[in-house]
């Protein structure tokens, strides 16, 4: 029979800990850049299309730029 050793020094748990809260601030981050996103989609398709016009804008360009302004240029 093995016998597996667990490791439960400070050193451990504080990277585990770390490794915990930089997921948890990434999927903040990606829920917050969403929430841009679909902010921006609702904004945009709610102008008229001379509104989209004048801003030299075509609705087939609106995911394009919402996924900029969420997450930036590619």
């Amino acid at each position: 029979m093995a016998v597996i050793a667990h490791s439960h020094s400070p050193a451990a748990a504080s990277g585990l800990r770390g490794r915990l809260l930089a997921a948890i601030q990434q999927m903040q981050e990606n829920r917050a850049r969403r929430a841009v996103y679909r902010q921006t989609v609702r904004e945009l398709n709610a102008l008229t299309t001379r509104d989209l016009d004048d801003l030299g804008i075509s609705r087939s360009m609106i995911t394009r730029l919402a996924h900029e302004a969420a997450w930036g240029s590619k």
